[in-house]
């Protein structure tokens, strides 16, 4: 008996162990023995919404024929390998567009409000301009210890993380909605001035529109151990497109129509946005990567932090336009601009004088709707033709030259370089542009009524597979 109670005494003891072992509390590992918490299993990549897998492989880069321009492109053709990644699969259009731009005037006009309702000393207990005071100051919110630390430290940094602006109550745009005197003040500051208006017509200032980032200098920062904030670039962007680009770019053409609607007016929702700078675009790129980790970060069981958003390089955005087919001349594959009912596989400006693709129907004199042409072999529309596409590239004559084979980059040269590689060719260019592997730059500084843009996500190495969004 004496045996028995001793052998089941030291099970128990066992037992008791292995269960003190695999809690979370205590010294980590189990028996003993470093054990990371949880299953290892596949990562599963989710497709971000308007988005196509470009699956990682290697391509011949560069202007492979036909390149009657004698530029040093041709030259140094070189075999390399880009890593996979999601693009867009269309242009960014004026509707996508207009929801950064829209986001950019509510959070300004939200942060007057609540800077507005903090000063007058309203906490929320009416209905004026306290409602908009920020989330963690109105009266009766329970603050956790956290927000508390932070409001005896006046915040970190320089930045107050108690002031969040309180989405929730909606903003009222109606001069017959305003709830007080203060309300109104705030919000006519961010219309045009009376005497700067055209037929008195209230419209908000452009001018305004400013979108407020930071991001890190890492090819500086790597090379200093000190590191510290001198490479933390902070932006301040005016988000607002040129819709001037209409008339800049054409002299003595009549472009007004597309100056006073291009980018509002309902009837080219689905066009692709244009007037927009290399800085611009990046910015959007944020504003992409903040609302989609502010999301992930605001469920109850989070998920993990998404990939950035971000321009796609030169090297990507040739591989994806080639659509998975070695020595294509343009994104569809074939050598030619028809098909073998003679009509034309993307918009551009086919003859001296003719900007029309169609003469019978009489369509798409200027940029086209996306997804009018045929998409090319990875899902992707509108790489040859529509609008040209800013890369994060720099322009560099030699870039194919010492540029490495693997992701291709001259990241020593990204932000400093004022040209910007822009790809694709656009409607108003002749076919040689539209080849998938021809180059042309741009200032980064200047926004074109030609030149639009797309994003692109990195995908993680290792990925198993891709899953499509589910919120």
């Amino acid at each position: 008996m004496k045996r028995i109670f001793l052998v089941l005494l030291s099970a128990s003891v066992v037992a008791s162990c292995s269960k003190r072992g695999s809690s979370s509390a205590g010294k980590p590992g189990m028996k003993g023995e470093l054990v990371p918490k949880g299953k290892a299993k596949s990562f599963v990549a989710e497709r971000p919404y308007g988005m196509v897998a470009i699956p990682a492989g290697s391509y011949v880069m560069g202007m492979a024929d036909q390149d009657f321009t004698n530029t040093p492109e041709k030259a140094n053709l070189k075999t390399v390998t880009v890593s996979s990644f999601f693009m867009d699969e269309t242009e960014i259009t004026n509707a996508e567009y207009r929801v950064f731009i829209n986001y950019v005037r509510d959070s300004i006009a939200r942060t007057l409000l609540a800077e507005a309702a903090g000063e007058g000393g309203s906490t929320g207990n009416g209905t004026g301009i306290g409602d908009y005071a920020y989330a963690s100051k109105k009266a009766g919110d329970t603050k956790t210890a956290y927000q508390e630390f932070m409001d005896s430290q006046g915040g970190r940094d320089g930045y107050d993380e108690s002031k969040k602006l309180d989405w929730n109550v909606p903003l009222r745009w109606k001069t017959s909605d305003y709830p007080d005197v203060q309300y109104a003040e705030v919000l006519e500051s961010m219309y045009i001035p009376p005497a700067e208006r055209i037929n008195n017509e209230r419209i908000v200032d452009s001018r305004k529109l400013k979108y407020a980032y930071n991001w890190e200098d890492i090819e500086s920062a790597v090379k200093d151990k000190s590191r510290g904030t001198k490479y933390l670039k902070k932006e301040s962007i005016a988000v607002y497109p040129d819709t001037t680009v209409w008339i800049k770019d054409f002299n003595y053409a009549y472009n007004e129509p597309l100056y006073d609607g291009y980018f509002w007016h309902s009837a080219y929702k689905n066009y692709p946005v244009v007037g927009v700078t290399w800085d611009q675009a990046r910015a959007y790129c944020n504003f992409k990567s903040k609302l989609k980790s502010d999301y992930n970060e605001s469920l109850k069981k989070k998920k993990q932090k998404p990939m950035a958003f971000r321009l796609p390089t030169e090297a990507e955005w040739e591989y994806a336009a080639r659509g998975g087919k070695e020595n294509a001349t343009y994104p569809w594959g074939g050598p030619y601009l028809q098909d073998d009912r003679g009509c034309y596989l993307a918009n551009f400006k086919p003859k001296r004088g003719n900007y029309i693709e169609d003469e019978k129907k009489g369509t798409y004199t200027y940029t086209a709707p996306v997804k009018q042409f045929q998409k090319n072999g990875y899902g992707l529309y509108d790489m040859a033709g529509n609008v040209a596409e800013w890369t994060e590239s720099p322009y560099n004559n030699s870039t194919y030259q010492f540029a490495s084979t693997l992701n291709p980059y001259l990241s020593n040269q990204a932000y400093r370089e004022p040209r910007k590689t822009v790809r694709g060719g656009s409607w108003k260019d002749v076919g040689y542009l539209l080849m998938t592997g021809a180059r042309d730059y741009e200032r980064k500084d200047s926004a074109r009524s030609y030149i639009g843009f797309r994003t692109v996500q990195d995908i993680p190495e290792g990925t198993a597979k891709f899953r499509k969004r589910t919120n």
